[in-house]
């Protein structure tokens, strides 16, 4: 693989994947400029370019949060440009919400909680397709649309507060009819555990990932907020 590289706080050696030193071998996927590249060796990496820094910093912070609450996703490789997000190329054995087996649905429904803390409004796809499954484990497939930025790049703005409406909005807006296909029918004790995945993670292994992926102190406290806002609805499903 030909990357660049740079030095961790801890004097380890990180290699970063250099787009500019890869093959182009697949186009882009979604609505960001992008593309499937592959190195010498045959890896292949999916690299998209997003707007900004804070655009790409955004989603490798929400990739880790969702990472630490035990919420698959593919794997995320650190780029050379900042701009740039890459994961590793992943065959896929189905793509669509459309496809999932009912054990399928209930291993994406566990985790309603998560995709609500980090206010990822696209978690089920503006199609059902940010939804994936490889080797019977299902996967979300792009969290570009979680925190303070929507899936197109917009950013939220004051949507984004430190009130978690979306464990409501993804089971119930009509405007967000994948969301509801697969989280509507959840009873109250599958949200409830759901809701208890979040809450259990500790306020210093939040901040310490948080930090170490460069966001924001405001964006800490924010997080804190919202599991806090979550522990406090977790009566309504009792």
């Amino acid at each position: 693989m030909t990357t660049d590289a740079t030095t961790a706080p801890s004097g380890a050696t990180i290699s970063l994947l250099d787009s500019s030193q890869l093959a182009r071998v697949g186009n882009q996927l979604g609505t960001n400029p992008a593309g499937v590249y592959a190195d010498a060796q045959g890896n292949r990496y999916y690299i998209k370019t997003l707007e900004s820094l804070a655009h790409a910093r955004n989603e490798r912070v929400a990739a880790a949060l969702y990472q630490l609450a035990g919420a698959p996703t593919l794997e995320y490789i650190d780029t050379s440009d900042p701009c740039q997000v890459a994961t590793r190329w992943l065959a896929l054995d189905k793509k669509h919400l459309a496809y999932f087996t009912d054990d399928e649905r209930l291993q994406a429904q566990q985790w309603l909680a998560v995709h609500a803390w980090t206010a990822n409004w696209d978690a089920a796809g503006y199609d059902g397709d940010n939804q994936g499954c490889c080797n019977g484990t299902v996967l979300t497939l792009d969290v570009g649309g979680a925190l303070a930025f929507r899936a197109q790049g917009d950013p939220k703005g004051k949507a984004f507060g430190t009130e978690v409406n979306e464990l409501n909005s993804l089971r119930t807006d009509p405007d967000n009819p994948n969301a509801v296909r697969l989280f509507g029918d959840m009873n109250k004790t599958e949200i409830q555990q759901s809701i208890e995945r979040v809450i259990r993670l500790p306020d210093n292994q939040i901040r310490e990932v948080i930090l170490a992926h460069n966001g924001s102190e405001k964006l800490l406290l924010k997080m804190l907020a919202r599991k806090a806002d979550m522990a406090s609805r977790l009566m309504e499903y009792q």
